[in-house]
């Protein structure tokens, strides 16, 4: 849901994904002279609350010395950014931002004119798509300040830190197949990692109630078919689980409802059945209920069911899943690999060429060179990329040089996953790295693209390939293309900034204390007076381009 207000030299502009509400915000020039910054007070009308919204940055003249983990007011330190985003907001919740123009002096703050937003967050379940992002953030102030910064098993926490971390995207995929009552259901699904004991019982249950379950695992040599074998022997539900033996990587994590043999709803996106898949790295759950997709995906399921060769898998996808579309008309575009070459790829890659003023993509394992070259144009179109990592293996040292060179450019924006790993300067607690010794990816794990998300006409790209060669011609993958659907775009958008943002700030720490081993790092306080304003308003200015974008 999104939402516009001018009045008084002051423009508001709210999206409002699921959990998260971001407001765009711009001032006229005659209210910018002496302006310290933005209070915002939430009313939230669904439990009768009304409160200032806080924050960690204090001017220094007033800074009452809060300990680690302490927020302050907006009203008494505002926010000096024409972004802002409530990460606390519930889904289906009826909210109204107040924000107002603060001025004066540190130690005596005016209220300006300020101007009232109402808007309504997404819902979770929807006709069409029903979303789901766990939290992503086990590197983070929150997590150390509710759990001490301990694993999420230790026993003292029970199943507290697991239940904030997945914040629901189990629960999700359990209410998902709990659709499925009895015998008139199926279940069809290819996962690669398949390992969380709570979630196989979800299969296991299903298979309880009658239904038909039927499962396609990766066993092909070395990758995580031990493992998956050991699981699903511990669940006892060898008897509906088929391996994959054949290929390179079975790297799906999809599942397909249907009734009385008619396919129903497909769960799809990056999340791997495993402890970091659920609770750690950030990923995705993403259902569509469309017969027409579902059926799509069955019958690739029904493929893979057979164990094919890639050159045989590579026929099977010519014949049933041509790609790209020509000519590319439909709302949802399930796409499907290994393929032979690379058409797929170049077509992500030029729908990310086509944004007109923004683009938003993660990336797990690196930049491929296709979307090197679109993000390389200084054109005035922002582009924002969320990173793992640079590279991988031996494309890092190279990745490490193409993104530095890239982020220079005055209309991108790159955040690379960090945590803050000590405890050196005051009100920062130190956080975790990692969930656990074995991840491998510690921060990022979502394949999704957003192309001019704020638009009336946006694209989503999302699923389980990662923007990649082997992704396309390689590995076994699913993405789904999905056309000018706002609520979907704006529930992405928001889960992309606040993770964004999260890890963009840890990256700048861990950028200051790399560049200057020999001092303490102390925070920045907020500036006294209105020369924070001016990257907002210099031409060409990142911080330019994010206020006239997101306002």
């Amino acid at each position: 849901m999104r939402r516009r207000k001018n009045a008084q030299g002051l423009t508001v502009n709210a999206i409002a994904g699921s959990h998260v509400v971001t407001l765009g915000i711009d001032l006229a020039p005659s209210k910018r002279t002496g302006c310290l910054g933005f209070a915002i007070k939430r009313t939230d009308h669904t439990e009768g609350e009304s409160y200032w919204m806080s924050g960690t940055k204090t001017f220094k003249e007033t800074d009452p010395g809060i300990g680690p983990g302490g927020q302050v007011s907006s009203h008494d330190h505002p926010f000096q950014s024409f972004q802002w985003a409530d990460y606390s907001a519930k889904p289906g919740y009826d909210y109204t931002y107040k924000v107002i123009p603060m001025y004066g002096s540190p130690s005596s703050l005016q209220d300006g004119d300020g101007l009232e937003v109402r808007i309504q967050t997404e819902t979770e379940f929807g006709q069409l798509h029903s979303i789901f992002f766990n939290r992503g953030a086990v590197a983070s102030q929150e997590y150390a300040r509710r759990f001490q910064n301990k694993r999420p098993d230790d026993p003292s926490l029970g199943q507290a830190a697991y239940k904030w971390l997945q914040r629901g995207l189990l629960d999700a995929l359990a209410a998902f197949i709990a659709q499925a009552t009895d015998s008139k259901w199926e279940i069809h699904g290819a996962i690669y990692e398949f390992q969380w004991h709570d979630a196989l019982l979800i299969f296991k249950d299903a298979k309880a109630r009658g239904v038909k379950v039927r499962l396609v695992y990766d066993e092909i040599p070395g990758g995580p078919g031990p493992l998956n074998d050991a699981a699903i022997a511990d669940a006892q539900i060898k008897a509906i689980c088929s391996p994959r033996t054949n290929g390179k990587i079975m790297h799906n994590k999809f599942f397909v409802l249907s009734k009385n043999g008619k396919p129903q709803s497909v769960w799809l996106g990056s999340t791997n059945l495993t402890e970091n898949g659920i609770f750690g790295h950030l990923n995705c759950g993403h259902v569509i209920e469309d017969p027409d997709v579902a059926a799509s995906y069955l019958g690739y399921w029904s493929e893979l069911k057979s164990d094919p060769a890639i050159p045989d898998e590579k026929d099977w996808i010519a014949e049933n899943n041509p790609a790209p579309p020509d000519p590319w008309n439909e709302k949802l575009t399930p796409i499907f690999s290994p393929r032979r070459g690379l058409d797929v790829l170049d077509w992500y890659a030029q729908i990310a060429n086509s944004a007109r003023k923004g683009l938003f993509m993660t990336f797990a394992f690196g930049m491929h060179k296709n979307f090197k070259d679109v993000y390389e144009q200084e054109d005035g179109v922002l582009r924002f990329a969320l990173m793992e990592k640079e590279g991988n293996g031996a494309g890092l040292a190279q990745g490490k040089i193409d993104i530095a060179r890239i982020r220079r450019l005055s209309n991108v924006v790159v955040a690379i996953g960090k945590n803050i790993q000590l405890n050196s300067f005051d009100r920062w607690l130190k956080e975790r790295a990692k969930l656990t010794q074995e991840a491998n990816i510690k921060y990022v794990h979502t394949k999704f693209m957003l192309v001019d998300p704020l638009s009336d006409s946006p694209t989503t790209i999302t699923g389980s390939a990662n923007f990649s060669g082997a992704s396309t011609d390689t590995n076994d993958e699913n993405m789904v293309v999905i056309k000018g659907d706002k609520r979907v775009a704006d529930i992405y958008l928001g889960e992309f900034m606040r993770t964004f943002s999260h890890y963009a700030f840890r990256e700048a720490v861990a950028n200051w204390e790399q560049w200057h081993p020999n001092e303490e790092w102390t925070p920045n306080h907020l500036i006294k007076n209105d020369s924070w304003l001016a990257d907002y308003f210099k031409a060409g200015n990142p911080r330019s381009l994010r206020r006239e974008y997101f306002a």
